[in-house]
C-alpha cells in the first residue's frame, strides 16, 4: 500500500514523494488493539492495521467493529498468508517465539509483546531464526518510555552521575479475587501456571534502557502466602520473587518480576559512584536526583526533586497508556521498519531478559543458588541450551508442563 507527500524542495516548488504505508498485522485482539489503536490515532500517515486475527470470537468480533477495513481471520496459517509488511504478537505470554519464528520465515517484521519465550531452546531458535532470516525483531516493552525513566536515562547518560553500581526495579500489580479471575478465566490460561520470575521485563528492561548494562547471573527467592493458590485458582503460593542479578558492568541489580504484593505502582533507582537518580514512590511521574557533594557538576543542586516531560510529543505521549510507553513503543517501531533507528530491544536483549526469567525460576528451585545468564549472541552459549525445553507453562490441556510451578513443590 503506497501514500503521497510533498516537500517544498530548494526552490520552493512541491515535489510529490512517493512512500510505502506498512500494512500491519494484530495477532490478538485484546492487548494487540493498544498498537492498532495507535496506528488508527496517530500513525495513519505511516501505517495502517490491515489485518486481525483472534481464535476468540468474542475479541476477534469487537476488534473488526472498530476496524472494518481490516482483513480478519481466526487461525494463524491464514492469517500469515495475507500479505502484511509486520506483525504485533499480541497472542498468549508464553506463545510468542514460535510465532515469532514462522513469520520472520515469511519477511513479516515482528513486534512482539513480553516475554521473547519461555523455554532457553526457544531463545536458542528465536535467535538463530533472526539471523538466519535478516528479518526486523522487536520486544514490545513499553514500561522505559515513561517520562521520568527517559529522565533517569537521560542523566545518566550524561556521565554526570559515575558509574551505575546498583540498580532497583520494582512491579507491583496487586490484584483483587474478583479481578484475578477476570484475567484468566480459561482452566488451563497461561496466568494460572506462570510461576513469578517470568513477568520481568517490566522491572528489569527500563533498567537496562537506562544504563545498557545486562544480566550475566542470577540468584532467587521468592515471597510465599500459604493458601493463596486455592483461593485465587491458581498453581503456585508464591506472590513475588526477589531477583538478584549480576550485571555485565559488575554492578547489582535488585527486580521483583511481578509482585502481587501492596502497594500498586512502580519504581526504579539507579545509585551511582558520583549521585543517584530514582523515580518518587507514590508519584511516578517524578524523579530524585542527587549528587555527592564533593563531586557536585557545576550549576547542579545537591539534590532536587522535578517531573520531567518528553522532549518530543509530549501531548501524544501524555494520553497514551502505560506513561506515554504505548505511544512510544508504536512510533519506534515504525521508525525501526523505516530504517530510522535500530530496534528498542533487538533479539539478544530479548532472549537474554526471557533467559532470565527461566533461569531465576531454577534458582528459586535449588535453594537460591547462582545460575548463568546465556550470552545467546555465543554459539557455545547456544549449543549448551539448544535442546533445553524445561517449562512449567501447560498447554491449553494443562499438559507440557516439566517444572513446579510452586517454588515449595519438588
Amino acid at each position: 500500500m503506497v501514500f503521497y507527500k510533498t516537500k517544498q524542495n530548494f526552490f520552493g516548488e512541491s515535489i510529490v514523494m512517493d512512500m510505502k504505508k506498512f500494512k500491519i498485522g494484530i495477532f490478538g485482539c485484546g492487548r494487540g488493539m493498544f498498537v492498532a489503536d495507535q496506528i488508527k490515532n496517530n500513525f495513519s500517515d505511516e501505517a495502517c492495521v490491515y489485518a486481525l486475527c483472534d481464535r476468540r470470537k468474542d475479541q476477534l468480533d469487537k476488534a473488526t467493529e472498530n476496524f472494518p477495513e481490516a482483513l480478519a481471520f481466526n487461525n494463524f496459517d491464514d492469517f500469515i498468508e495475507c500479505g502484511m509488511d509486520a506483525v504485533v504478537l499480541a497472542n498468549y505470554f508464553h506463545e510468542h517465539a514460535a510465532f515469532a519464528i514462522r513469520a520472520l520465515e515469511k519477511g513479516i517484521a515482528v513486534l512482539s509483546e513480553t516475554t521473547a519465550a519461555v523455554t532457553m531452546k526457544e531463545c536458542v531458535e528465536l535467535v538463530e531464526a533472526v539471523e538466519r532470516t535478516g528479518g526486523k525483531y522487536t520486544l514490545a516493552e513499553n514500561y522505559p518510555f515513561a517520562a521520568a525513566r527517559l529522565e533517569m536515562k537521560r542523566v545518566y547518560e550524561t556521565g554526570s552521575l559515575g558509574k551505575v553500581m546498583y540498580g532497583e526495579g520494582e512491579y507491583c500489580h496487586p490484584s483483587s479475587i474478583e479481578e484475578i479471575r477476570d484475567l484468566d478465566p480459561e482452566e488451563h490460561h497461561w496466568r494460572k501456571y506462570n510461576p513469578v520470575t517470568y513477568y520481568l521485563t517490566h522491572s528489569l528492561a527500563p533498567l537496562i534502557h537506562m544504563t545498557g548494562a545486562l544480566p550475566v547471573s542470577v540468584n532467587a527467592r521468592t515471597c510465599y502466602d500459604e493458601g493463596r493458590a486455592e483461593r485465587i485458582n491458581r498453581k503456585y503460593n508464591d506472590v513475588a520473587a526477589i531477583m538478584l542479578l549480576g550485571m555485565d558492568n559488575d554492578s547489582v541489580f535488585r527486580i521483583t518480576g511481578c509482585a502481587m504484593f501492596a502497594s500498586h505502582g512502580t519504581w526504579y533507582r539507579l545509585a551511582c559512584t558520583d549521585g543517584a537518580i530514582e523515580t518518587v514512590r507514590g508519584n511516578g511521574s517524578a524523579v530524585r536526583l542527587n549528587y555527592v557533594p564533593w563531586n557536585l557538576p557545576e550549576g547542579e543542586e545537591e539534590e532536587k526533586i522535578y517531573c520531567p516531560t518528553w522532549q518530543t510529543n509530549n501531548e501524544l505521549a501524555e494520553k497514551a497508556g502505560h506513561g506515554g510507553g504505548d505511544f512510544w513503543v508504536v512510533h519506534n517501531f515504525l521508525e525501526y521498519l523505516k530504517g530510522n533507528q535500530g530496534p528498542d530491544f533487538d533479539v539478544y536483549t530479548a532472549t537474554r531478559m526471557a533467559a532470565t526469567a527461566i533461569q531465576a525460576w531454577r534458582s528459586v528451585l535449588n535453594g537460591s543458588a547462582s545460575y548463568p545468564i546465556p550470552d545467546f549472541r555465543n554459539k557455545a552459549d547456544r549449543m549448551a541450551y539448544a535442546n533445553d525445553n524445561l517449562t512449567p507453562l501447560a498447554d491449553d490441556w494443562g499438559k507440557g508442563a516439566t517444572l513446579p510451578q510452586d517454588s515449595r513443590m519438588r
